[in-house]
């Protein structure tokens, strides 16, 4: 038994070692998971400073261009050769360019051609002007476009070198050539331009959204030293200075550019500006397009078919402010003549009508705060007053009931730590911000606190930062 009892094994409990790192660190962990608790179950109140501003309002639209073109027809087959400038005035009888039957006169020009025949700074300026625009508007989604912008710098070059000899152009009466080479002049007078589109002859009227994608936009460029038949097209004369810009619009900002008449424009490749008259046309579809009509910059856009434009409007300015801010609250609408100032403080309140226990009536001061008002009537709290209580006016008789209401557009000003409704003025609004009229009696200023969301918070809630 003494044996037994001998061999029995009792397994030892070590004690809890407890070290003041491991308390400091178990404190530590437990003020972490209140935190944290208390961060993801308490209302989140986020402040907006209100600063002055203006809305950003996307008026830019790609526009298609709308002149009087008339396209001019070869009447000689042969290989063309341009003599004008694409872009320049000319007058009726003006030399334009020439058709070569034989192909010699290309050869010609280049035997003649000397080492000072080099562009002017004006072409050059020209060049660089084009290359400039066609590199800032480039998308590259629409890759076609650089090759028609290829085709249009080798055309320019061309031409312009041609220009450059037209001065000994009455050698070639004495070269040989002159029975084979056939010198074409406009009949009218205009600006010239060497591409065609099927976009000349169109109108307001013809206007389709497809029209305005540049995507499906095929332009014919008309390039020197080519073979033409009789009857192509050689050139196209733009004979009028008066030319018209279409956007497509809703229906707002056709009323809105209506009631304007006229509306000043930007043209984005120069940052030049210019007043257009407004028409309007809704097609079948029910598409509306605004027409823009000018009096200038025609030769400017004469080779564009497609514009960059923004429209300049009036700017609403005032404070700019978040839309979540913007909450709508009810009031209770008294006579001015109630309003009275009482009790411990100067604060603006009413007289309510009261009774004693044995039943006499007697007056009370309610403080409220005010609002709004209007001619002869303030918008006041309906936190301290009920439907039904009757207002006393002071030094009178006459009762009021209260009864009406009405309701503001504000938000909650955070100024002195809780929640204040301030009546707001909204001017203008987009999707995100309001532009509110600054100082107003019972409105917000510059630099005021507002809550960012008013759903958020309620009215007097004190705010905790």
């Amino acid at each position: 038994m003494n044996n037994q009892n001998s061999n029995k094994v009792t397994k030892y409990r070590r004690p809890l070692n407890l070290n003041i790192g491991m308390i400091f660190f178990a404190v530590i962990f437990i003020y972490i998971i209140i935190c944290t608790f208390m961060y993801f179950t308490s209302k989140h109140i986020v402040a907006y400073e209100v600063k002055a501003g203006a809305l950003s309002i996307n008026n830019i639209y790609k526009a298609v261009a709308l002149r009087d073109e008339t396209i001019v027809n070869a009447t000689d087959a042969g290989y063309v050769n341009y003599f004008a400038r694409e872009g320049a005035k000319v007058a009726a009888g003006d030399l334009v360019y020439a058709v070569d039957e034989s192909g010699k006169l290309s050869d010609y020009i280049s035997s003649t051609s000397s080492g000072e025949n080099s562009l002017s700074k004006t072409d050059l300026s020209e060049l660089k002007t084009e290359i400039v625009g066609f590199s800032s508007t480039f998308d590259p989604r629409n890759f076609a476009e650089a090759y028609d912008f290829k085709y249009s710098m080798q055309g320019n070059v061309l031409k312009l070198a041609n220009y450059n000899i037209l001065e000994s152009i009455d050698a070639i009466q004495t070269s040989g050539l002159d029975g084979l080479v056939k010198q074409c002049a406009a009949p009218s007078a205009g600006v010239v331009v060497y591409s065609t589109d099927g976009y000349e002859a169109l109108t307001l009227e013809q206007m389709t959204t497809e029209l305005l994608k540049p995507e499906s936009y095929e332009k014919n460029q008309l390039i020197g030293n080519e073979l033409i038949a009789a009857g192509d097209p050689v050139y196209k004369l733009s004979t009028n200075e008066d030319w018209a810009l279409v956007i497509q619009v809703d229906k707002d900002r056709e009323e809105e550019l209506l009631e304007a008449e006229y509306v000043k424009v930007k043209f984005l490749k120069n940052q030049e500006t210019s007043w257009g008259k407004v028409d309007s046309y809704t097609n079948e579809e029910g598409d509306i397009f605004v027409k823009l009509t000018f009096t200038n910059s025609m030769i400017t856009f004469c080779t564009e078919r497609f514009v960059d434009i923004e429209l300049i409007l009036e700017d609403e300015a005032g404070l700019k402010i978040p839309n979540s801010s913007i909450v709508e609250k009810e009031f209770f609408i008294v006579p001015k003549r109630f309003i009275t100032k009482g009790g411990n403080s100067n604060s603006y309140g009413v007289l309510r009508e009261a009774y004693t226990e044995d039943g006499t009536a007697t007056t009370e001061f309610i403080e409220t705060s005010i609002y709004n008002e209007k001619d002869d009537e303030y918008y006041v709290d309906d936190s301290t007053l009920r439907i039904g209580d009757y207002l006393v006016m002071p030094e009178g008789t006459e009762k009021y009931a209260v009864s009406k209401r009405g309701s503001l557009i504000g938000v909650y000003n955070i100024n002195k730590g809780y929640a204040d409704f301030k009546q707001v003025n909204i001017l203008y609004s987009n999707d995100e911000y309001s532009i509110v009229q600054s100082n107003t009696a019972y409105g917000l200023n510059v630099y005021d606190y507002i809550v960012l969301d008013a759903s958020t918070v309620s009215e007097d809630e004190l705010i905790y930062e």
